[in-house]
């Protein structure tokens, strides 16, 4: 329990601190710990979520005091070592389509540049790797994916893009962002998918969750255009993870 801390968040909310920094390691461990939280499905606990390297834990105070869901907190902490304990069951992969390149992807050159790959070199390295959903976050149901490799440990930019489009992929410090509304950013454009992080009338609403894996599948220009016209998933296909 060295590395994790319990900390008091508002006054019926708990954070699990597994690091400062974020890592496969803590993410990994993040994970673990709130899939055994809710499987445990204590009477007092009323939420759970998380983020890169924490879990949130709401409880009710009118069933549970804070120093007593502190305690149950304490003892499965204690339980294990969740820094290398395995991922919980019920995680899918999930098959995205998008277009890299051109005016769907303007930045596309600067990045491989950064990384020291050709455009396409660049293309076949992010759709070669399946990226866990490390956290939702920033807008309804948009996804940090992680991570790639360390080549990919790229800055964000100086100055911030004003507006990126929905389902605008793009890139920074390992990790991949598919957009969820149109948004200023400071993250790099390699891509666009038809994919819907939040398609409100969708049921769920919000297709991914923490703990998925995303690999995305490239198509050209006049594919994404008919991807965008089939529906909220804009052709992804998830499969259980075994």
């Amino acid at each position: 329990m060295s590395k994790t801390r319990i900390l008091p968040l508002g006054l019926d909310g708990i954070l699990v601190r597994f690091a400062d920094a974020l890592s496969d390691e803590a993410n990994c461990a993040a994970l673990a710990f709130r899939g055994a939280l809710e499987a445990a499905d204590h009477p007092g606990i009323i939420e759970t979520a998380t983020s890169p390297t924490s879990v949130l834990v709401r409880f009710d105070p009118s069933n549970l005091r804070r120093g007593d869901a502190e305690n149950v907190l304490r003892d499965l902490i204690e339980q294990q070592d969740w820094y290398g304990a395995a991922l919980p069951s019920g995680r899918r992969l999930w098959r995205i389509p998008a277009a890299f390149g051109g005016e769907n992807g303007p930045q596309l050159d600067e990045v491989a540049e950064l990384t020291g790959l050709t455009a396409d070199q660049a293309v076949d390295e992010v759709a070669a790797s399946r990226l866990r959903v490390l956290a939702l976050g920033f807008a309804p149901g948009q996804p940090y994916l992680g991570f790639l490799d360390q080549h990919w440990n790229i800055p964000r930019q100086t100055e911030v893009t004003p507006k990126v489009p929905r389902g605008a992929v793009v890139v920074a410090v390992r990790q991949v962002i598919p957009f969820a509304n149109a948004a200023p950013t400071g993250w790099r454009q390699i891509g666009r998918t038809a994919f819907r992080c939040y398609a409100r009338d969708a049921e769920p609403p919000i297709s991914l969750r923490a703990g998925d894996e995303v690999q995305f599948v490239p198509v050209d220009e006049g594919a994404l255009e008919e991807l965008e016209r089939s529906g909220p998933l804009g052709g992804a296909k998830a499969e259980p993870i075994e």
